[in-house]
């Protein structure tokens, strides 16, 4: 692709990487066949080529619209399309760039800034999201069901009693909403990675992984986020801690992507240490060690694995969760198209909830078809949008394993 962008833009490292990104495009389409929302909708501008000839225009000098905003935000970012681009378009750094701009250029109206700075003040910050979402809880048996489908129910987590003399350590990142929304994940996390001879720490300190405004174009705002996780974990890195777990896969390509987002500050050096020991949990477990330790289950469950966007797309993690699963005794049901994103997307659910009802019914279509017992995932943003809304339970896949530990007592 021919690129015409001002000297000033090219000059800067965010000009350099979106020119180059730009030019590794050939217009082939190809992109267009794996995105969620060009399926829905049918519109060119709604698909990745569309988006990336809108984000071009105003890279190069033309005045940003609310209809280039609109195709944008509706962008799911799920990056189905950089797994189909034979010519390996960095798509999603070329989409939060003119986001960005467009951002500085068309400042939005009124209620969708008042929207979005909620969004960001509440969500990345537990002592301000528990108490809301507790109180939510309290009152949501009363409501109607219309509205209780969009509070989420309580989970709770027993306490973890873990060893803490293995001689391997790891780090674990609770996050910001998980632990308010799924206690029973990270939990479970604990308990199967002790039963694995895996001590695992939590820094007292660690927080949002940045994400959330990374994608609200707060990229000021992220960066303290990552700032204050590299300072909270540094420590434990220093005694030997041998990796970063993520158990969201929404967060584990943010973690992962440290190194190159403070690449040009003071923390460089540190950040780009933390992203090479970031791992998805589906990384550190080997099936082999698993399948001795915990054994197979003997339940007979069938579970539709739904792979997240962040997991397939993201950190190009595919087929491991499910051969682990099948490894330890359970019946994977086959899911129809599970490339496609199910609309939870971070705040996607929230800012767009018209297509992202319409991509959670299709996902769950798609998962119960196989008439399984239960749907496994690998983030908690995909279980509590599909969960309210599915005909069997949805867990998280560490839960499963977490069943199989000898002598828990727990049951599938």
């Amino acid at each position: 692709m021919q690129t015409a962008l001002p000297k000033d833009l090219l000059n800067t490292t965010t000009g350099q990487v979106a020119d180059e990104i730009l030019r590794n495009c050939v217009h082939c389409g190809f992109c267009n066949a794996t995105c969620p929302t060009y399926q829905l909708t049918g519109d060119e501008l709604d698909g990745p080529r569309g988006r990336i000839y809108q984000i071009k225009q105003v890279l190069e000098g033309k005045t940003p619209t609310e209809r280039n905003r609109l195709h944008l935000d509706r962008c799911l970012t799920c990056r189905a399309c950089e797994t189909t681009c034979p010519s390996g378009v960095d798509y999603h750094l070329l989409l939060d760039t003119g986001r960005e701009i467009i951002e500085e250029r068309l400042p939005r109206r009124l209620p969708e800034r008042m929207l979005r700075r909620a969004l960001r003040l509440v969500l990345p910050w537990p002592a301000r999201f528990t108490p809301l979402l507790r109180a939510g809880q309290l009152v949501r048996p009363l409501l109607p069901a219309a509205f209780r489908q969009r509070i989420p129910a309580r989970h709770r987590a027993a306490p973890v009693s873990t060893s803490i003399n293995h001689a391997r350590t790891m780090l674990l990142l609770d996050g910001c909403v998980q632990p308010a929304l799924a206690p029973q994940i990270n939990a479970a996390t604990r308990r199967v990675l002790d039963a694995l001879g895996i001590n695992t720490l939590v820094a007292k300190n660690a927080g949002c992984c940045g994400a959330l405004s990374q994608h609200l174009s707060a990229t000021d705002e992220a960066q303290a986020f990552i700032r204050n996780n590299i300072d909270a974990w540094w420590p434990a890195i220093e005694q030997g801690a041998e990796a970063i777990i993520v158990t969201a896969s929404g967060c584990a390509p943010m973690v992962k992507d440290y190194g190159r987002l403070l690449a040009e500050t003071d923390y460089a050096d540190k950040a780009a240490r933390v992203s090479a020991l970031a791992r998805d949990i589906s990384e550190v477990i080997e099936i082999d060690t698993a399948e001795q330790v915990l054994g197979r289950s003997d339940s007979g469950q069938k579970v539709a694995f739904h792979s997240p966007c962040t997991l397939q797309h993201g950190q190009g993690i595919n087929g491991v969760v499910e051969r682990l699963l099948t490894r330890l005794g359970y019946m994977l049901t086959p899911v129809m198209d599970s490339h496609l994103c199910c609309g939870s997307a971070g705040t996607y659910s929230i800012l767009q909830p018209g297509m992202a009802g319409v991509l959670r019914d299709n996902k769950l279509e798609a998962l119960q078809g196989g008439k399984p017992d239960l749907i496994a995932t690998a983030n908690i943003g995909c279980l509590m949008h599909m969960e309210n809304h599915a005909e069997v339970p949805v867990k998280h896949w560490i839960e499963l394993l977490e069943t199989l530990i000898p002598n828990t007592g727990k049951k599938p």
